[in-house]
């Protein structure tokens, strides 16, 4: 099992656009349209399967809100940092 990441580790590795919210992190991706966002989610889906770690997705109109944490463990750990940073790469 994963081990929870410190506030320090959290607040130092947290990447660009993520906040924290108790024990997750999150980031809302805003996107042109609709159909982006749904792409987005799709892709970020496999990426959640390829590292067997699934958030919280929420699609709206042209956002699509991402919660990470990881159950197992009770909070915040690296997978949760490492899925972030990939799905921030999707983004680009």
């Amino acid at each position: 099992m994963a081990e929870t990441l410190t506030d320090d580790e959290i607040s130092a590795r947290l990447p660009d656009g993520w906040s924290r919210d108790g024990d997750e992190i999150a980031r809302t991706f805003e996107f042109d349209s609709y159909l982006e966002g749904v792409g987005f989610a799709a892709g970020a889906g496999g990426l959640a399967e390829e590292a067997f770690h699934h958030p919280t997705l929420t699609v709206e109109w042209r956002e699509v809100t991402v919660e990470l944490t990881t159950h197992d463990a009770g909070g915040i750990t690296g997978k949760d940092i490492d899925l972030a940073e990939r799905l921030n790469e999707l983004a680009e």
